[in-house]
């Protein structure tokens, strides 16, 4: 179960690695165009608030990165926090910006804190 539990963890810090690109760096491209389903111009004039967002995409996956190295009976307390928030963001995030948001962020953050749990 402790491998699953690092495996689910990783997947999740890759997921919003990804999400902190595509906001950051590729919101205002065809790419975030399409991922966001905006025209130009809506994205452009919301386009520093989705480069402050992606900025807290990369917090988590950092929390989380962060928990692979520190001392074991840390790990689990850094996983726990940092899956927790991205359970809270994404059910937010659900509720206030897209439902797909539940599917794409809190569901396998949800997945991976239950195996963290587990563990």
């Amino acid at each position: 179960m402790h491998t699953a539990a690092l495996i689910a963890v990783g997947v999740v810090a890759a997921l919003h690695v990804a999400f902190a690109v595509l906001e950051g760096l590729l919101f205002t491209t065809p790419t975030g165009l399409k991922v966001f389903k905006l025209s130009a111009e809506d994205a452009e004039t919301c386009k520093v608030f989705a480069q402050n967002q992606g900025l807290y995409n990369l917090f988590l996956a950092g929390g989380l990165g962060w928990s692979y190295v520190v001392a074991p009976e840390l790990a689990q307390q850094l996983q726990l926090f940092f899956l927790g928030c991205v359970v809270v963001a994404g059910v937010v995030g659900a509720l206030t910006a897209s439902k797909g948001i539940l599917f794409v962020q809190a569901l396998p953050g949800a997945i991976a804190l239950g195996l963290v749990l587990a563990a």
